[in-house]
């Protein structure tokens, strides 16, 4: 889509040039933007009207006044003295423009929802989620995190609970809860590398990188490409996540062990990414997204249910080809039975 395309052309030159979209314009003019964004003068026109529509605000937090608190910045203004504000906004900004591009998905809810974030809640509050309107960021102690802005993909994998709210409402317990939070996870890893224009080779598949403090002994909160090997700190622990079923923990702790058995499904994309190559959000990607929004997907569904569905998944998009047996042998890698 020629609108969107536009779109995502002015966010990352406003982003990679710390500009707002009014700077790009005025510096690059409009003839320029239609030469490197390839699109007739008409479609930069509607871009920028949908990006003065104010798809994404921040809001810093007051302990004072109700969520989200002050507004301290919206889509075209310039940056602000604040990192954490920008950086915010910067990962909004591109999970949304993700979506659009690769899928053509509207954001979250596939029709335009605007994209708020809270920066600087809580008193060194150790998280960041999507409390199903709005992002909440934390700052971090500094002992064992940092400002929970840091990471996109931090960002991106609790915007894809937004998505998954509005399109399979996964359970948030066991199985299908595991499945909801490895999805996010798969998500957020694929708008880190999609900001960063890497292929699937030269991702590191760690969710949470840079979140870290400096004196824990860990690079990230997970990791795709090797389940259980994210972090074994003093303070943290070790990691926990399983890689393939044989590893399965059944626990009614951590709701059935979500953030420990989401490896197993984790596991399985990396392999199946690793093995069609290229831009992991193309066919990868594509598969998960259509299972994610097809309709088929239960609110109950176990791993294998999963497993199946993108083994059909790939079937229907891509014919008899590699995708197929790709699928297969990743879910086979991982121990969980295709139907």
């Amino acid at each position: 889509m020629p609108v969107d395309k536009t779109v995502a052309f002015l966010r990352q030159a406003a982003s990679v040039n710390d500009l707002t979209i009014e700077q790009v314009i005025e510096r690059l003019g409009e003839q320029e933007i239609c030469r490197r964004a390839r699109v007739p003068r008409r479609f930069v026109v509607q871009a920028l009207e949908r990006l003065r529509s104010s798809r994404v605000s921040v809001y810093e937090a007051a302990p004072t006044t109700a969520l989200p608190g002050r507004r301290v910045r919206v889509e075209g203004d310039a940056p602000v003295r604040d990192a954490t504000v920008n950086r915010a906004y910067r990962a909004l900004g591109q999970t949304y423009d993700f979506f659009l591009t690769a899928y053509e998905r509207d954001s979250l809810d596939g029709a335009g929802l605007p994209l708020v974030a809270v920066v600087h809640s809580g008193d060194a509050y150790n998280n960041a989620f999507w409390d199903g309107e709005q992002m909440i960021y934390g700052d971090g102690d500094g002992e064992i995190f940092l400002d929970f802005t840091i990471p996109i993909d931090v960002t991106a994998h609790e915007l894809t609970h937004g998505v998954v709210q509005y399109t399979a409402e996964l359970s948030s317990f066991g199985q299908p809860g595991a499945l909801h939070e490895s999805i996010c996870d798969v998500f957020g890893s694929l708008v880190k590398q999609y900001s960063l224009g890497q292929t699937a080779d030269q991702a590191d598949w760690l969710i949470g990188a840079g979140l870290l403090a400096p004196h824990v002994s860990g690079v990230a909160l997970r990791s795709l490409k090797a389940p259980g090997t994210a972090y074994d700190d003093d303070l943290l622990g070790k990691d926990p996540q399983s890689a393939t079923m044989d590893n399965y923990v059944r626990t009614g702790r951590d709701d059935g062990g979500i953030h420990i058995n989401s490896g197993i499904p984790n596991h399985a994309f990396y392999l199946l990414a690793t093995a069609l190559g290229g831009y992991a959000w193309e066919r990868a990607g594509q598969i998960w997204y259509d299972v994610l929004t097809g309709g088929w997907l239960r609110a109950d569904a176990s791993f294998s249910d999963f497993a199946s569905l993108t083994v059909s998944a790939a079937h229907d998009r891509y014919g008899q080809g590699e995708e197929v047996q790709a699928v297969l042998k990743a879910w086979h890698q991982v121990g969980t039975p295709t139907m």
